[in-house]
């Protein structure tokens, strides 16, 4: 992304704090969850098409082994090569249950912006706290060849 589109996915991000923790939802100051925040912040930032891959079970992630969550941001990111440093905007993943099922928007590593359940909202959080260390999975970046 270009330092204008960083700045803009940032700007939404913040727009979405404090927004009610709500699974499948899509509704800014209502109810979002890690997966619709993500999907309406590049949306709304003017960096990606809407997309919406609603239905999906309350806890899909407990019961299969296939990596649905990082397969959806294959279509629209790519992998960061690992060491390269994060950047405002892209995508951290997280493994809860059985696969790679949380992400979260990077402001300045390791800070971060996510929906979060045992928060209840959206919060600004740290990667590098007592229940995100253990879990990072996967940094991904959105560009103009995978979101144009």
């Amino acid at each position: 992304m270009t330092p204008d589109q960083q700045t803009a996915v940032l700007k939404e991000a913040h727009r979405w704090l404090n927004t009610p923790y709500h699974h499948a939802a899509a509704v800014h100051g209502a109810g979002v969850d890690c997966l619709m925040l993500l999907c309406c912040v590049f949306r709304d930032a003017g960096i990606c098409p809407w997309t919406d891959p609603r239905p999906y079970p309350y806890d899909w992630m407990l019961h299969r082994s296939e990596e649905r969550y990082l397969m959806g941001l294959d279509q629209h990111a790519t992998v960061v090569p690992a060491g390269s440093p994060a950047e405002p905007g892209d995508i951290q993943t997280f493994r809860f249950g059985r696969t790679f099922s949380h992400a979260a928007i990077v402001t300045d590593w390791p800070q971060m912006i996510h929906a979060y359940l045992p928060a209840g909202r959206v919060i600004l959080d740290r990667a590098d706290g007592p229940d995100f260390s253990s879990r990072l999975g996967p940094l991904y970046r959105v560009t103009a060849e995978v979101c144009p």
